[in-house]
């Protein structure tokens, strides 16, 4: 029996002690069965070519469906015009301005993303630039990412037309396939110092494995969805004083455990979790793991940091006992 036969037969039978195989804690795009979880699916013929593409390069385009578009753009760009002196964007103004809340609330948005990941999706952060960032090329999952992997990602609204001169996003199509690449993997020590060497590999991989840049260019209203390990990045300005006017919003999704891997190192026990805010409910969402309840609290001490205070101890110890020693 051919492996789409098997995979066909796994998920016909759900009571099968094969059938958690349906199942895979992933999303579903992800896993060896989305051929036949797509034919199973009979989806409609638009959503079916969306999710293959999605699936395939790590990224969508879609139309936002924002009704008053041109004033919904206006107002945001006006309203955080103030904010972004000295620092180039502006976190979470979800929590202040009802347009930016619900740009990241749109049912069209929502939609796809259930069909992209077949679970609830949590808009938890936003970010709004009035011009290109020209960031190195990187993957989200070094900043957020969840256990499951793979359930986060990134939401990318054009607030005006956005051509190739004013510092687009790039992205690398199939990159999303990549490992998830932990600070550890890369031979580097957690924490924020190591990220400028991070984004060096980045680029080195890129290189290496010859993955072929894809420049974004969007209509005001458009928007770009990828993957939590597709490599993007932002292109330089090449027009000086021009703008780029965008909002990105970042997406967990239900049932999971949420972390920051640049903070964490789980191999030496050292998680930090986020505690996470659904902006559509003003609630926090609880980290999951197992179908259990786990706390985020405040990250204590990690435990290199604990065992390089017990190495001073010792050793003041050692000191102490050579000293009486020699007397």
């Amino acid at each position: 029996m051919d492996i789409q036969r098997t995979a066909a037969a796994i998920m016909a039978s759900p009571d099968s002690t094969e059938a958690s195989l349906r199942q895979m804690n992933m999303p579903w795009f992800m896993t060896p069965f989305f051929p036949t979880l797509l034919n199973e699916a009979n989806l409609p013929v638009a959503d079916r070519t969306l999710i293959e593409a999605f699936a395939r390069d790590g990224y969508a385009i879609i139309d936002t469906e924002i009704a008053d578009l041109d004033a919904v753009c206006t107002r945001i760009i006006n309203t955080l015009a103030p904010k972004y002196a000295g620092i180039g964007r502006v976190q979470d103004a979800w929590k202040s301005d009802n347009d930016v809340k619900m740009l990241a609330t749109l049912p069209a948005i929502d939609r796809v993303l259930r069909l992209f990941y077949q679970r609830d999706p949590i808009p938890f952060q936003t970010l709004n630039f009035p011009v290109g960032t020209q960031q190195h090329t990187h993957s989200d999952t070094v900043h957020f990412h969840s256990v499951p992997h793979g359930f986060m990602c990134g939401v990318w609204i054009a607030l005006e037309d956005i051509g190739e001169d004013s510092g687009p996003l790039h992205v690398y199509p199939g990159s999303h396939r990549m490992p998830a690449w932990d600070f550890h993997d890369l031979g580097l020590s957690s924490g924020r110092e190591s990220y400028a060497r991070y984004e060096n590999c980045m680029e080195a991989y890129v290189q290496a494995v010859g993955l072929k840049k894809h420049i974004v260019t969007l209509k005001k209203g458009q928007a770009v969805i990828w993957a939590a390990t597709l490599l993007h990045g932002g292109e330089p300005i090449k027009r000086a004083g021009s703008t780029r006017h965008s909002q990105v919003t970042h997406y967990y999704f239900e049932n999971c455990l949420y972390y920051t891997p640049m903070n964490s190192d789980p191999y030496i026990g050292k998680m930090h979790l986020r505690n996470i805010t659904d902006m559509r409910t003003g609630q926090l969402v609880p980290n999951r793991y197992g179908g259990r309840v786990i706390d985020a609290v405040p990250e204590p001490a990690t435990p290199v940091q604990s065992a390089a205070v017990a190495s001073k101890d010792v050793l003041k110890r050692l000191m102490e006992r050579a000293r009486r020693m020699m007397k």
